[in-house]
């Protein structure tokens, strides 16, 4: 039992150091800075004159080649790293104002958006040191060895069923405005909360789109036994771009990624870290 509260208060203290905090901080710019180039490449797309990747990936790339893109790009990856690690640690000991299921709640929530920080901290060290193909022939590779597996098409259907409940679950979570919990609301000003309001949700409704489509590609790959459905966020944008009115809609989906892009930078200095 001891060992146990040592371990927590050790985790208690990483968490509260000033170091982290700022590295979290500088992190959440550089998330703001991939979904502004994802909505970039998005809106691309919808305008049929992108063949890059549209998906985070694909914007770290196109960052990478930038003057001093290298640069940001590690830079990038550091601050995603420590948002990892603090939100490990808000996994293990954190949340504690919150009381009995809704911390429990919150503390899966913190546990899977360590993964996503993770991924994308690991996404941006692979573009650094200019490694591996594109992450959507990467994702169908992967389906497509999965699925010649013994019940890997399950496991691909699985995965796209999460995949949609996170897109479900993010619309749900930016409509109900669920994130200003987590900002330093007394410190804004009223014409600021309410910037932050209509950002956060337009970018949480947009991502959750974005996700939903995902995830039913993927699950329609695994009834299909089709591996080049499943090419994660850029297949759910082009799909959405070949839709009747798809131009319009895509347009709107990489304006609401670009609120959350800008979301992201009013969480660097607002968010409760």
């Amino acid at each position: 039992m001891s060992l146990t509260r040592n371990a927590e208060a050790t985790a208690s203290r990483t968490a509260d150091s000033r170091w982290l905090e700022l590295l979290a901080r500088a992190g959440f710019i550089g998330y703001g800075i991939v979904h502004l180039l994802f909505a970039w490449l998005a809106l691309q797309i919808a305008f049929g004159t992108s063949s890059d990747d549209g998906d985070q990936s694909g914007a770290l790339r196109t960052l990478s080649e930038q003057p001093l893109g290298k640069f940001l790009v590690i830079a990038i990856a550091v601050g995603l790293l420590a948002m990892a690690i603090w939100q490990g640690l808000e996994a293990a000991v954190g949340h504690r104002a919150e009381r009995d299921k809704e911390r429990v709640m919150e503390r899966v929530a913190s546990a899977g958006r360590t993964i996503v920080y993770l991924y994308f901290a690991w996404t941006a060290f692979k573009v650094f040191s200019d490694a591996g193909s594109n992450s959507a022939d990467q994702q169908e590779a992967l389906t497509g060895k999965l699925m010649t597996s013994s019940g890997g098409r399950w496991l691909v259907g699985l995965a796209g069923l999460v995949l949609a409940a996170i897109g479900i679950g993010l619309v749900i979570y930016g409509i109900r405005k669920k994130f200003e919990k987590h900002l330093k609301t007394g410190e804004m000003s009223p014409k600021t909360r309410q910037l932050a309001r209509r950002l956060g949700m337009a970018g949480y409704i947009a991502k959750g789109v974005a996700y939903g489509i995902a995830g039913l590609l993927v699950i329609v790959a695994a009834v299909n036994y089709d591996p080049e459905k499943a090419r994660g966020l850029d297949a759910a944008l082009r799909t959405l771009q070949e839709q009747s009115y798809g131009t319009f809609l895509l347009a709107l989906v990489a304006l609401g990624i670009a609120a959350f892009g800008v979301y992201c930078f009013l969480q660097s200095r607002y968010r409760k870290v």
